[in-house]
């Protein structure tokens, strides 16, 4: 297959969006961005200061006191645009994020689809919503409405790994309610986030409503925009140390919040599962994206008599998969995001050996020609895991397998629901539909996966994880708008 066209070599100064404009210059310090898979510099980052974050509150508040009374008939039109736009745009959002993340063009537009399905989910959730609730002659003359009301203007923090899918999974929901939102993406992929407002300014949104900074590695900024009491809320999706501190300091504002974290993603194959089905499910669940998915897994849970099958076909299928730059739609698996997630993984897998397991596949040597400065790693197998160590417990976010043997259903739910205080999600592999309902109900994880190694639910579901996986009153995607709607009753005596 070919290697396709780069959108461009070099996107160069990303600056702040505030108020409908652009707002370069101004002595800012700039941070430089790089293409994963080269480690060649494509943007040059402008980092917000207190002056920016003071700008983009005052342009969300005063935006939000407009935009909360625009029919929601229009906001749903202007998210009909943006549907349009993304669809239209499609491809090239798609090489822009595999050239910003590192992700497989096949991975790239598959996210570019779950935008669009966001955007979606969300006219549809205005129209089924946000109509209310009444009740006439609830007792003799009197009726009684529940009415949904916008709460304000919101902060919105992006991770590294999902910064479009991120983006949606809040401020489509967040406009068609009637907020405004101040996005601030991570610094590992600032391109990704830059080009969907670039594209988004063909849908004509009022001045202030959709606010962009870049903040690079510190908080402070964000920080000071939380304290405001301008701001309603926050919507994040990052690490749980990092969501646990912001959920102490929205309880200590009074912030409503949405804040999702890591994960320690199991996948479990019984003995009555395919074997070659089981390993093409790990395989995907395990090194899809280069393991930085949020629902993807690292621990693999083999009830012992199918385990020497089931990982001999994992590791002949694993070794085959085709490691290189995202835009050659050849390619499986592209770089790591950033050369400190690649080194982390190393560690991680380092600490393993360590522990004592032993290493069936090293990824850690690969190399793709033309592409040696990439911060590449191929999928690594690791068998002897003992649920004590410290890789059985905390995330990779690699692509790293790490080969459990279990006895069988009961041991394998225990160790998902007491090995780690993480509940974001769990698979199982099977034939039997008594062990796929008895796993639904006993695993204390907010996305069960049933012969898939996946559990991604369409848009219209929330992501619904457990534990320290999630804080919060409210899950990200369709569950989002109870961030962003607030309840208030009716009641009235006219006779």
């Amino acid at each position: 297959m070919a290697l396709l066209q780069e959108v461009k070599s070099h996107y160069g100064r990303l600056s702040p969006f505030i108020a409908g404009e652009w707002l370069s210059g101004g002595n800012r310090e700039a941070l430089k961005d790089y293409n994963p898979a080269k480690d060649e510099e494509i943007a040059e980052v402008e980092i917000s200061d207190a002056r920016d974050a003071e700008a983009a509150v005052e342009a969300a508040y005063r935006a939000f006191q407009s935009w909360k009374d625009v029919p929601f008939r229009d906001r749903a039109d202007y998210l009909g645009k943006m549907r349009a736009i993304f669809a239209a745009r499609h491809e090239e959002l798609a090489r822009i994020l595999v050239q910003d993340h590192g992700r497989t063009l096949g991975d790239a537009r598959g996210t570019v689809q779950r935008c669009i399905e966001n955007i979606e989910s969300a006219i549809g959730a205005l129209y089924s919503l946000y109509k209310g609730e009444s009740v006439q002659q609830l007792a003799r003359g009197i009726d009684c409405s529940m009415l949904w009301e916008p709460v304000g203007p919101f902060l919105i923090l992006t991770p590294g790994n999902i910064p479009m899918h991120a983006w949606s999974s809040f401020v489509p929901y967040a406009i068609g309610c009637g907020c405004t939102v101040i996005v601030s993406p991570s610094w590992q992929n600032p391109v990704a986030s830059d080009a969907v407002f670039k594209v988004l300014a063909e849908a004509g949104l009022p001045p202030g409503v959709m606010n962009l900074i870049h903040v690079g590695t510190g908080f402070d900024v964000n920080q000071k925009i939380l304290e405001d009491k301008r701001i309603a809320g926050v919507g994040f999706i990052g690490s749980s140390m990092v969501g646990k501190e912001l959920f102490a300091l929205c309880g200590k504002l009074g912030k409503r919040s949405s804040i999702n974290g890591n994960g320690k993603n199991h996948i479990l194959v019984m003995d009555d599962a395919d074997p070659a089905k089981a390993a093409d499910y790990v395989m995907r669940g395990c090194f899809g994206m280069t393991g930085q998915r949020c629902l993807g897994s690292d621990n693999v849970l083999v009830t012992g008599s199918i385990y020497k099958t089931f990982r001999e076909k994992l590791i002949d299928i694993s070794r085959k998969f085709r490691v290189g730059y995202g835009l050659d739609e050849a390619t499986q698996m592209g770089p790591l995001t950033t050369r400190q997630g690649k080194e982390k993984v190393e560690a991680f897998i380092e600490k393993g050996i360590k522990e004592g397991a032993r290493i069936s596949l090293d990824g850690r040597a690969v190399k793709v020609p033309g592409y040696e400065a990439g911060y590449f790693l191929g999928p690594t197998i690791l068998e002897g895991v003992r649920r004590q160590m410290h890789i059985a417990k905390e995330e990779s976010f690699g692509p790293v397998c790490n080969l459990i043997e279990i006895k069988g259903l009961e041991e394998a739910i225990d160790i998902i629901n007491n090995n780690t205080n993480y509940g974001h999600s769990a698979c199982i592999i099977t034939a039997s539909g008594a062990n796929a309902r008895t796993f639904i109900r006993e695993c204390s994880v907010g996305n069960i996966g049933v012969n898939a190694g996946i559990p991604q639910p369409y848009a219209f579901f929330p992501l619904g994880s457990k534990r320290d996986s999630f804080f919060g009153a409210a899950k990200s995607r369709v569950d989002s708008v109870r961030l962003f709607l607030d309840q208030k009753t009716v009641t009235e005596r006219w006779v």
